[in-house]
C-alpha cells in the first residue's frame, strides 16, 4: 500500500530537523577549559592598544600586517571606534590580573616623541622603543583593518556586521613575537552555515552590532593569552 504524500513530507521532514538539531548539538559543547601558556619572566607589559589600518577616508583594499604578514580586506576604521576597542583591551586584560600594566595613555607621549625625532623609523621599532622605554617584558599592540555596521535591525539585517582585528605580544629586547591572534568575521544566519551555531547562541539568537561581534572576538583572543606568573591559585 503506498505511503500518503502528506505524513511522508512530514517524516522527511522530521528527519532533516532532527539531523540539524544533533549536529547543532555537537557544535554548542562546552568550551573546554584552555590552559594558558606560561613564558618566564613576562611581567610587565605595556598595553598600546589598537591602532587603524587605515584611515577614515581611504578606499577599502587589502592589506598585509605590519607586524604578522597576515592579509585582511579592509573597511574605514574611525578614531572612536579605535579608542573603544583600546579601551576594551586594556579592561580585558587588567581583569585577568596576570600582569603588571603600563595604561595605553601612558604611551602616548614617548610614542609621539619617538615619531617627532624620527619619522621614518618603522612601527614595528617603535613598539619595540616604547617597551624599553618603560623596562617592560612585553607590549601589546593591535591593529583594526574592518569594521563594518549592520544594515538593518537585530531582528532582520539587510548586511551583517563585519570585523577584522589582530593582536600581537612583541619582546621589546629583539622584536620576537611572543604571541598572536587574528579575528576576521562577518556574522552569518544559520541557514548559510550550520557552523554559526556557536556565534548564534552567544549573538542570543539576533544579528549583532560589529560592537558586540568584536567583543566576542576579544574576549576569545584575551582568553588565549599567555601569562607571565606561575602563582598558583589557592
Amino acid at each position: 500500500m503506498p505511503i500518503p504524500k502528506k505524513p511522508f513530507a512530514q517524516l522527511i521532514s522530521l528527519l532533516v530537523f532532527s539531523f540539524i538539531l544533533c549536529g547543532a548539538c555537537q557544535l554548542f559543547r562546552p568550551r573546554p577549559s584552555q590552559e594558558r601558556r606560561f613564558l618566564p619572566g613576562l611581567e610587565l607589559v605595556v598595553v598600546v592598544g589598537f591602532q587603524a589600518a587605515m584611515s577614515e577616508w581611504d578606499e577599502p583594499k587589502a592589506v598585509r600586517s605590519p607586524i604578522t604578514g597576515s592579509v585582511f580586506s579592509t573597511a574605514p576604521v574611525s578614531a572612536e571606534v579605535v579608542n573603544k576597542m583600546t579601551a576594551k583591551l586594556f579592561e580585558g586584560v587588567r581583569k585577568g590580573g596576570d600582569f603588571e600594566l603600563i595604561f595605553p595613555g601612558q604611551t602616548r607621549g614617548v610614542y609621539s616623541s619617538l615619531l617627532s625625532s624620527d619619522a621614518e623609523r618603522a612601527e614595528f621599532g617603535m613598539f619595540q622603543q616604547i617597551g624599553q622605554t618603560f623596562s617592560a617584558d612585553a607590549v601589546l599592540v593591535g591593529y583594526l583593518y574592518r569594521w563594518r555596521e549592520r544594515v538593518g535591525s537585530d531582528r532582520a539585517a539587510n548586511r551583517p556586521a563585519s570585523v577584522a582585528f589582530e593582536l600581537s605580544l612583541i619582546r621589546p629586547e629583539d622584536g620576537a613575537i611572543l604571541w598572536r591572534e587574528k579575528f576576521d568575521k562577518t556574522q552569518q544566519s544559520l541557514s548559510e552555515n550550520l557552523f554559526e551555531w556557536d556565534t548564534f547562541v552567544r549573538g542570543q539568537g539576533r544579528w549583532m552590532t560589529a560592537e558586540k561581534l568584536a567583543e566576542l572576538g576579544l574576549e576569545d583572543m584575551l582568553s588565549r593569552m599567555p601569562i607571565g606568573r606561575n602563582d598558583e591559585k589557592e
